[in-house]
């Protein structure tokens, strides 16, 4: 009983609780997975429609950039990311004359990290769901007359986005626990949070526990609002049904 009372004192927002840095370290997970995932998305759409309709050598580069995403860990493309994207800039900046080094904001290459990867998944999921879209309704599209940026977005998106949402929904739940690997740039979320007051305390199990009850929070609300999401783009199937 004593331990437990102890665990609950470590997570208060008393004096020496560490509850004000974890909903802090909380909301910061939500906005990278949230940057994250919105950056994602816009690269998946368009690698996907370069998938379909691009050139080979675009078909090419898009394939192997989803075959790299999906067979490299994603902590390695962390790490190449962040170091890699460094030393670049650096010695661009060093053939410009400017010597003094340049360091990446640790958020900002946690959105692109984990954007990048999440848009490599979602380059399938929406390259499947275009092309599951019936060919007949954009033959009928483009008879009435809907040159293609038109026909896309009235029928091919709409369509899309509703067959995606299932796929999309899992990439959600995929960028949430990544977050967890971006700890090892530096950026506070919920994993790093519970590694500082871990070693602060000699007392890893409440902060962990804590961390896992609230990514399970948050998972379980955002798994609601895909399935309300899901609900809302079938009403239209359901009445045509």
């Amino acid at each position: 009983m004593q331990g437990l009372i102890d665990s609950l004192k470590l997570m208060s927002f008393g004096e020496g609780g560490w509850g004000y840095q974890f909903l802090l370290a909380a909301g910061m997970t939500i906005l990278l997975s949230t940057a994250s995932y919105i950056f994602g998305l816009v690269v998946g759409l368009i690698a996907a429609c370069l998938k379909v309709w691009g050139g080979f050598v675009l078909r090419g580069l898009m394939e192997i950039y989803t075959t790299i995403i999906r067979g490299v860990p994603e902590l390695l493309i962390i790490y190449l990311l962040f170091f890699g994207n460094e030393a670049a800039i650096n010695a661009i900046l060093g053939m410009m004359g400017i010597v003094e080094p340049f360091r990446l904001n640790e958020f900002v290459i946690g959105v692109f990290a984990v954007g990048l990867i999440s848009g490599g998944y979602a380059t399938e999921v929406f390259r499947g769901a275009i092309q599951t879209v019936p060919h007949g309704q954009i033959e009928a599209g483009k008879a009435f007359g809907m040159h293609g940026f038109l026909t896309f977005r009235r029928i091919i998106l709409p369509q899309t986005i509703r067959l995606a949402l299932p796929g999309l929904g899992n990439i959600w739940q995929l960028i949430l626990k990544d977050t967890a690997l971006v700890s090892v740039v530096g950026v506070t979320e919920l994993m790093r949070i519970s590694q500082v007051a871990a070693r602060s305390t000699r007392e890893p199990f409440p902060f962990y526990i804590t961390a896992a009850i609230l990514f399970l929070v948050i998972t379980t609300f955002s798994t609601k609002l895909f399935r309300k999401a899901e609900a809302h783009y079938d009403r239209s199937v359901r009445r045509a049904s």
